[in-house]
């Protein structure tokens, strides 16, 4: 957690990963970030995973560090509050970003009529506003054809939502550059942004796009296998696996000098006129190079495996559950980015939760917040942003438009 925001307000209204995951990352730059639900519960409210009790552990991921309201967003009065909150006056105010459809109260146009500098972020499945989801998206991109065995038939699904995290980070990146306009001309902004366009942005941008235009080919299933250079999985002696690449020169020297002795490598670019410090070279023999380091790993247990590898200086890297993850203190016991933080959104329950991934140079770095109980700040940012009294708050609670922190 970082103050370097400090001052800015933002309104979240969302669901699911990316706009969370891009209203969060602002809050763990400083920014206050308050999000809002309906008094029922949110689309995501009770997402899974989730705790033996039922609490979701997915939602206390995706809002750290926020300040969390519930509001009636069905009545007129509750709208209304929002759209208030959303369009407060200050330097720092007036920013909404959301991923809900934005239509009546929390179009651009209705929230501009009430503060001409508004900065609203609204991200859509389709930039024609089809619903999409990040599963969808991927369907279209081509990844589920290229994904999985060699000898598959059919679409391999990615379990990682990569779509939803890189729109997440283009969402915050967006209101940031929004922001920094603002500051300097005074004008607001509308920024509409695609969870499908934000897929062929990277599509393309990987090379995949003018690939199949420029050659006219479908990139075929590789398995393991990485792509225009040397990486496989490998199962060692005790049955574990190891990811070994060959990214470099300095890569396949490291390979080279541990299981090359017999000149095995020497024969290969010998064989084909190559030298394996080209990187096309690698993907071409790989095959060959597959055939030299299977044997060797699978005649040793991981721990001489590992070992070896890292004497040489190889690129790789173990195999891993989550579990197995979360109890390697290189990945989170000596990470500094975590803390073990109690999480009242979760009953309380105690584990590991990440602050920002970036580091500034000489600024102070804060432990990050967990999750806010759902609805833990309605009446204080009522009073707060809007300035309400604590009767006028009551009044709110007895109609049924805002409610506090949500009791089980």
């Amino acid at each position: 957690m970082y103050d370097l925001l400090a001052g800015m307000r933002i309104l979240e209204g969302s669901a699911f990963v990316a706009a969370p995951l891009g209203g969060m990352t602002l809050a763990q730059l400083g920014a206050d970030v308050i999000r809002f639900d309906d008094i029922g519960g949110g689309l995501d409210h009770q997402r899974w995973p989730v705790t033996a009790d039922g609490a979701s552990i997915y939602w206390s991921g995706m809002n750290k560090g926020k300040r969390s309201i519930l509001v009636d967003v069905r009545s007129p009065e509750g709208r209304e509050l929002l759209s208030d909150l959303a369009t407060a006056p200050g330097p720092d105010a007036g920013m909404f970003l959301t991923n809900l459809p934005a239509r009546g109260w929390s179009s651009y146009e209705a929230l501009k009529a009430k503060r001409a500098d508004m900065i609203m972020v609204a991200l859509t499945g389709a930039r024609d506003g089809a619903p999409h989801v990040d599963y969808t998206v991927n369907a279209m991109t081509g990844f589920p054809m290229v994904t999985g065995p060699a000898d598959h038939a059919g679409p391999v699904n990615n379990v990682l939502p990569a779509w939803d995290l890189a729109a997440g980070l283009t969402i915050s990146t967006s209101l940031l550059a929004a922001e920094r306009r603002r500051s300097r001309t005074g004008s607001g902004a509308s920024i509409a942004l695609s969870l499908l366009d934000v897929a062929l942005w990277s599509t393309a941008n990987l090379g995949y796009v003018g690939e199949a235009a420029a050659n006219g080919v479908d990139r075929a299933r590789s398995g393991n296998q990485i792509f225009g250079t040397f990486g496989q999985t490998f199962e060692t002696q005790d049955g574990k696996w190891v990811m070994l690449c060959m990214f470099t020169g300095r890569h396949v020297k490291a390979v080279r000098d541990l299981m090359g002795g017999d000149g095995a490598f020497d024969r290969i670019e010998a064989r084909y006129g190559v030298k394996l410090e080209d990187e096309a070279a690698r993907y071409e023999t790989r095959d060959d190079l597959e055939a030299i380091v299977r044997p060797w790993i699978a005649s040793r247990p991981f721990a001489a495996v590992a070992e070896a590898l890292e004497g040489a200086g190889a690129l790789w890297a173990p195999y891993q559950t989550f579990r197995q993850a979360l109890s390697d203190p290189y990945l989170y016991g000596d990470n500094p980015m975590f803390q073990t933080v109690a999480q009242p959104s979760l009953g309380g329950a105690a584990f590991p939760i990440p602050g920002a991934p970036m580091w500034f140079q000489d600024v102070q770095r804060l432990p990050p917040k967990p999750a806010p109980m759902f609805g833990e700040h309605t009446d204080q940012v009522l009073a707060e942003v809007l300035g309400l009294a604590s009767g006028q708050i009551g009044a709110l609670h007895d109609k049924g438009v805002v409610k506090g922190v949500a009791k089980s």
